[in-house]
């Protein structure tokens, strides 16, 4: 009766009812009430797990992990762990939208806007296209950011490459009025051919990846191929037999040498034949007398795989010729600002470094050569030569221009400040 006159009659008085008791709760029991969804603390710890699991690519099923489950309640007992499939359809995408929505504001604030791109195949053997963006914001901060990842399901054609490189710009809304995207790639005719299709440029080879090419150049001499090969077959062996690989970790222990595991090459990076070289020579006494060792002996020939006298001194040569490479290709890859000012200083230092000399034995000038044929031919185009000039004269470090004449040195500048005069002239009016 009384649910009947409170749900039609809601005007009739109702008296003579019990009334429930207010019960007041007890502090533990209010401090340990399950935190509402709907509040800030709440809402900032769920974004700080999107955040987390996209700028460290952690799967969505992190949220499942006990262990991920054990550290949230220990930081905070209340908080109720959102399912993946909440992290997957509102968490991220929120995130990715006001992440792009900051991107397009400072690209468009940004005078200019360069593009790296470059290709990659995933584990599964899918292939992706990647592109960034590189510009300075309105406070002179060098920025760098990737716009995107996209699949490549089609041959990689120059046609097809142009239409992904034009939608980025289109998409991003890049192109500014009487402004160049310079576009950095590897050496690749497809890519090349491409940012030319597409209408952008200037196009930039990547230095690093150039002296990839002539250095792998260099190791393709048929005494130095050869020279690998035998090192790479004594490092699979150690890295394949256990029994090999503890001899000779006691080895390094009794002969006071450092306990480093022996590099195997990988055939697309010649950074890691050079390394492989370099680590065989280090360990070459601990490899020798593990390779003679009575229980490495019964699993392998060792007499018949260590290297000659001869063989070690080539090796050593081949350390020492490409040590100059290892070194600017360690510079570039850990350089944070644009390089591009270095590639004519460094190009002619490494031509000078190859000239051949009385002294160097017959491999040394067929390594020596080989390089230089390769990279004589690189940067040779006359417009990108006076765009890297310039660069390199605004650089304090390489100012000087020691890598040119002195006409040509003046030239520069002055065609430098004719270029500052016109754009303050345009300023002024």
């Amino acid at each position: 009766m009384l649910t009947h006159i409170r749900r039609h009659h809601p005007d009739v008085k109702i008296t003579g009812t019990r009334q429930k008791k207010t019960v007041q709760l007890l502090l533990p029991t209010v401090l340990n009430q399950p935190l509402d969804t709907h509040t800030n603390k709440a809402k900032k710890i769920t974004e700080a797990i999107g955040i987390y699991m996209s700028s460290s690519m952690r799967p969505y099923s992190l949220v499942e992990e006990p262990g991920f489950k054990y550290l949230l309640h220990i930081l905070e007992p209340r908080y109720n762990m959102p399912s993946r499939t909440h992290i997957r359809q509102t968490v991220v995408p929120s995130i990715y939208n006001q992440t792009r929505a900051l991107m397009e504001h400072e690209l468009s604030a940004a005078p200019s806007v360069s593009l790296t791109t470059d290709g990659w195949t995933s584990r599964a053997t899918e292939s992706y296209l990647t592109v960034t963006a590189h510009f300075i914001d309105s406070e002179w901060e060098m920025k760098a950011s990737v716009l995107q990842t996209r699949p490549l399901h089609e041959q990689h054609t120059t046609t097809h490459l142009a239409e992904k490189l034009q939608e980025v710009v289109a998409e991003w809304k890049l192109e500014r009025p009487g402004t160049t995207i310079s576009v950095t790639t590897d050496n690749a005719k497809n890519i090349v051919n491409a940012v030319r299709e597409a209408g952008l440029g200037p196009h930039v080879a990547c230095f690093a990846h150039t002296l990839n090419l002539a250095a792998q150049k260099a190791l393709a001499v048929n005494q130095v191929s050869r020279l690998l090969g035998k090192i790479r077959k004594i490092v699979t062996f150690f890295h394949r037999s256990t029994t090999a690989a503890y001899v000779l970790e006691r080895k390094q222990v009794a002969l006071d040498l450092p306990k480093h595991c022996l590099i195997h090459d990988v055939s697309t990076r010649w950074n890691s034949s050079y390394e492989m070289v370099e680590r065989y020579l280090e360990q070459q006494v601990a490899i020798y007398s593990a390779l003679t060792d009575n229980t490495v002996k019964n699993k392998h020939d060792g007499s018949g795989s260590r290297l000659s006298d001869q063989e070690v001194s080539f090796a050593e040569s081949v350390v020492n010729i490409m040590k100059p490479l290892k070194t600017i290709t360690t510079i570039l890859s850990t350089e944070t600002t644009p390089s591009v000012s270095m590639i004519l200083p460094l190009k002619t230092m490494i031509m000078k470094s190859m000239e051949r000399n009385d002294d160097d034995a017959p491999i040394v000038r067929e390594m020596k050569n080989a390089i230089r044929e390769n990279l004589q031919t690189r940067y040779t185009d006359t417009h990108l030569q006076d765009f890297f000039n310039k660069c390199t004269a605004l650089d304090p470090r390489f100012k000087s221009l020691p890598h040119l004449d002195p006409a040509h040195h003046q030239n520069v500048f002055e065609d430098i400040t004719k270029e500052v005069m016109s754009r303050t002239e345009q300023v002024c009016i």
